[in-house]
C-alpha cells in the first residue's frame, strides 16, 4: 500500500503531458511521425503554421517561428528563425525543440532530421489540405477537438461571406495576384476554392497548379472582370505593358487589400473564414459602386 500511494503521489506531481501516450501522425509526406508525447517545445517555419498551433491552444509551447509570424501578438516576442529559404539551422537545434513543423518547400527539412530533430511536413495548397493540416495539428498537440472547431468556423464564415456576395457580380471572372511576380492564385488553391464558394469564376483553371506564374500577356489575353491584389500591386497595374486595354483597369474593378487585409487573403488556416468575408465586402462594394 505504501508502495502504492509513492506511485500515485509521483504520478501525481507529473505534468499532465508527460503522462501523455505516444503520439503517432501522418505528415504530408506521406510519412508517419511518432512522438514520445504532445510537444512542448515547438518551432514553426510558415505564418499560417503558427497560427494554427495558437489557434489549437498551443501558442504556449512556440519557442520560435519563422521572421514572417506576427499573429497572434504574443509571438513577436519569439526568437525569429528565418524562412522558407533561409532558415537558421544552428539557432533551431539551440532552442532544442521536439517537434520543428513546415511546409513541404522549406529547404532545411532533411538537414534538420539528419541532426535528429522531429520534424513534421504539413501543405495547404487547398481546403481540403488546410482542413487536413489543422486536424494533424491538433492530434499532434494533444487537443484533437480543437479542430474540429476551428474548421466549423472556417466553414461558417465561408458561408456568411457567399451570402453576402450581390447577384450582379456572380460568376464573374477574377485575376487574384499573389504577389507582384505574376503568380496567381487558380481556381485548385485554397484561395481560388473560397472564390469559387462565393460564386466567382477565374481566369486560371485548374490545370495550370494552384500558384502558377502567368505570364502578363496571359492576363492581357483573359481580360478578367475583377482584379485582386495587396493595395501596392494594384497601384502599379495601370502602368504595366498592355494592362491599361484591361477594361477591369480602365473603369477600376479591383479589390485593393493594404497590407493587413492582404495577410489574411494568402494565408491557409485558421483565419481563412475571416478572408472571405473580406473577399465578400469588396465584391458587394464593387457591385454597388456600377449601379
Amino acid at each position: 500500500m505504501i508502495r502504492r500511494f509513492l506511485v500515485a503521489a509521483l504520478l501525481g506531481a507529473l505534468p499532465a503531458w508527460a503522462l501523455a501516450a505516444p503520439v503517432t501522425v501522418p505528415d504530408h509526406r506521406g510519412r508517419t511521425l511518432t512522438l514520445p508525447a504532445p510537444p512542448q517545445r515547438i518551432v514553426t517555419l510558415m505564418p499560417s503554421l503558427t497560427e494554427g498551433v495558437c489557434a489549437l491552444g498551443g501558442c504556449a509551447r512556440l519557442v520560435g517561428t519563422d521572421r514572417f509570424s506576427n499573429v497572434p501578438a504574443e509571438v513577436l516576442a519569439l526568437p525569429k528563425l528565418g524562412g522558407l529559404e533561409d532558415a537558421q539551422v544552428e539557432r533551431i537545434v539551440a532552442l532544442k525543440p521536439d517537434l520543428v513543423i513546415v511546409a513541404p518547400s522549406a529547404r532545411i527539412i532533411d538537414r534538420l532530421e539528419q541532426l535528429g530533430l522531429k520534424v513534421l511536413v504539413i501543405d495547404s495548397n487547398n481546403h481540403a489540405e488546410v482542413q487536413r493540416g489543422l486536424e494533424t495539428l491538433a492530434k499532434v498537440l494533444g487537443t484533437p477537438d480543437r479542430a474540429v472547431v476551428a474548421w466549423a468556423a472556417i466553414e461558417r464564415d465561408i458561408k456568411t461571406a457567399a451570402e453576402g456576395v450581390p447577384a450582379g457580380v456572380r460568376g464573374q471572372r477574377v485575376y487574384f495576384e499573389v504577389d507582384g511576380s505574376s503568380y496567381a492564385a487558380g481556381r485548385s488553391s485554397f484561395i481560388g476554392e473560397t472564390l469559387t464558394r462565393l460564386g466567382m469564376g477565374n481566369i486560371v483553371g485548374p490545370e495550370f497548379g494552384p500558384f502558377p506564374k502567368l505570364n502578363p500577356e496571359f492576363v492581357v489575353r483573359a481580360q478578367p472582370d475583377i482584379l485582386m491584389a495587396s493595395a501596392r500591386n494594384v497601384e502599379a497595374m495601370p502602368s504595366r505593358p498592355g494592362w491599361g486595354t484591361l477594361k477591369s483597369v480602365q473603369q477600376r474593378r479591383w479589390c485593393s487589400f493594404p497590407a493587413d487585409q492582404y495577410e489574411f487573403l494568402i494565408r491557409p488556416g485558421p483565419r481563412m473564414g475571416e478572408a472571405a468575408l473580406i473577399l465578400a465586402h469588396c465584391l458587394a462594394g464593387l457591385d454597388k459602386a456600377r449601379r
